[in-house]
C-alpha cells in the first residue's frame, strides 16, 4: 500500500513538472542576468483578488531590479494546488497560494486546521496580528522543517454554497453533489452538512456543474465571479462557513538562496500586499454579490446558528484532532 501511495504521488508531481521545468528555464535566463527568479503560480482566474495580489507583488519585485518575477494563474502550471506546493517543496522557485486547511493535511499539522475550521475565525481583522502569535510561529517552524516557508496569510473572502437548487437550511444540502476541499476540514463539513464532497480541481468545477455531474460548489465570491458561476448556479446560500485565507508559501531553498537584504524585501513585499489585498477582498465582496444578483442569481441569508449547530459535532468529537485548549490559546494570543 505504501508503494502504491508513493507511485501515485510521484505520478502527480511528474505530470506537473513539465510546466515547472518551463518556469525553471526562464529562471535560468534571469539567473544569467544576475537576477533572482521567482514564479507566482495559482489556480484562480487572473481577475480574482488572490491573482491580482500576486501580480502586484511581482510588479514590485521587478521594479526593485533584483528580481525577475512572473505570474502564472488559471492553472497555467497546474490546476492542483497541492502539486504546486509539492513542486515548491522540491526547490522549484515558486510562490504558491494554498490555504491553512490544505497545508494542515498535506504536511500533517492538525492544529493548523483551526485557522480554516468552520465558524472559528470570523473577523478578517485578526489576520493582521496572526503572524505575531506563538501558535503561528510554531506552525511556521513545523512547515520549514519539511521544506516550506509560510510567508503570509491573506483574507480571501467567506465561502458560501453556489448551487443549482435553493439552499435555505442544512437539510437542503442533503445528498447534493458539491465540490469542496479534499482535506480533513472539507470532509468534515460534508459529513455534518450531509452533502457528497467532490474534491476535483477548481478548473473542472464550471463544466462539471454545466454537465450536471455536480449540483454546485462552496467557494468565495471573488473566485465565483472570476469564473462566471452565475451562468451555471442560480442560488447562493450565505452560510459563511469558512473565512478563507490564502496562505502564500515558497521553498526554504528559494529563500536561503537570496542575499539577506533581498530576502527581507521579498518577504516584506508579500506580507504588505497580503494585508492590502485582504482589505480589497473585504471591500469588493458586496459589489461582487451585486453582480450575481444582476445576473439573476438568488442570494439567501440563512440562519447561521442552524449551520453552526450542525457542525458542532466536528468539535465535540474532535474530528480534526486539535490539541487540548487550542481554540482558547489561539483566541488569547489574538486578543479575542
Amino acid at each position: 500500500m505504501k508503494r502504491i501511495r508513493f507511485l501515485t504521488a510521484a505520478i502527480v508531481v511528474a505530470m506537473a513538472l513539465p510546466a515547472a521545468v518551463s518556469a525553471e528555464g526562464q529562471g535560468e535566463k534571469a539567473a544569467s542576468a544576475g537576477k533572482i527568479t521567482v514564479t507566482f503560480a495559482g489556480t484562480e482566474a487572473a481577475t480574482t483578488t488572490q491573482s491580482r495580489m500576486m501580480q502586484a507583488v511581482a510588479d514590485a519585485l521587478n521594479a526593485d531590479g533584483r528580481f525577475d518575477a512572473q505570474v502564472l494563474v488559471a492553472g497555467a502550471l497546474s490546476n492542483d494546488t497541492n502539486a504546486l506546493v509539492t513542486q515548491a517543496k522540491l526547490g522549484v522557485p515558486l510562490v504558491v497560494p494554498s490555504d491553512p486547511g490544505r497545508l494542515a493535511s498535506q504536511f500533517n499539522i492538525p492544529d493548523l486546521n483551526i485557522l480554516m475550521a468552520p465558524y472559528v475565525l470570523t473577523d478578517p481583522a485578526v489576520l493582521k496580528n496572526l503572524p505575531d502569535t506563538e501558535l503561528f510561529k510554531t506552525w511556521s517552524k513545523q512547515l520549514e522543517t519539511q521544506g516550506i516557508v509560510l510567508i503570509a496569510d491573506m483574507y480571501n473572502g467567506f465561502r458560501n454554497f453556489y448551487t443549482t437548487t435553493p439552499v435555505k437550511t442544512v437539510k437542503d444540502l442533503s445528498g447534493l453533489r458539491i465540490r469542496g476541499f479534499g482535506n480533513d476540514i472539507g470532509n468534515g463539513l460534508a459529513r455534518y452538512f450531509g452533502f457528497a464532497n467532490f474534491a476535483i480541481a477548481f478548473g473542472e468545477v464550471f463544466p462539471a456543474i454545466q454537465q450536471k455531474t455536480l449540483d454546485g460548489t462552496e467557494v468565495q465570491v471573488s473566485a465565483a465571479a472570476g469564473n462566471a458561476f452565475w451562468d451555471v448556479t442560480k442560488y447562493v446560500a450565505m452560510t459563511k462557513h469558512y473565512m478563507l485565507q490564502t496562505a502564500f508559501v515558497c521553498s526554504t531553498r528559494l529563500l536561503s538562496g537570496m542575499p539577506s537584504d533581498a530576502r527581507a524585501f521579498f518577504l516584506a513585499t508579500i506580507r504588505e500586499k497580503a494585508l492590502e489585498f485582504g482589505a480589497k477582498a473585504q471591500a469588493d465582496e458586496a459589489g461582487l454579490y451585486d453582480q450575481f444578483r444582476a445576473k439573476g442569481v438568488t442570494i439567501t441569508d440563512v440562519d447561521i446558528k442552524e449551520f453552526q449547530a450542525a457542525i458542532a459535532p466536528l468539535y465535540t468529537n474532535n474530528d480534526l484532532k486539535f490539541s487540548p485548549g487550542l481554540k482558547d490559546s489561539l483566541f488569547k494570543q489574538l486578543g479575542l
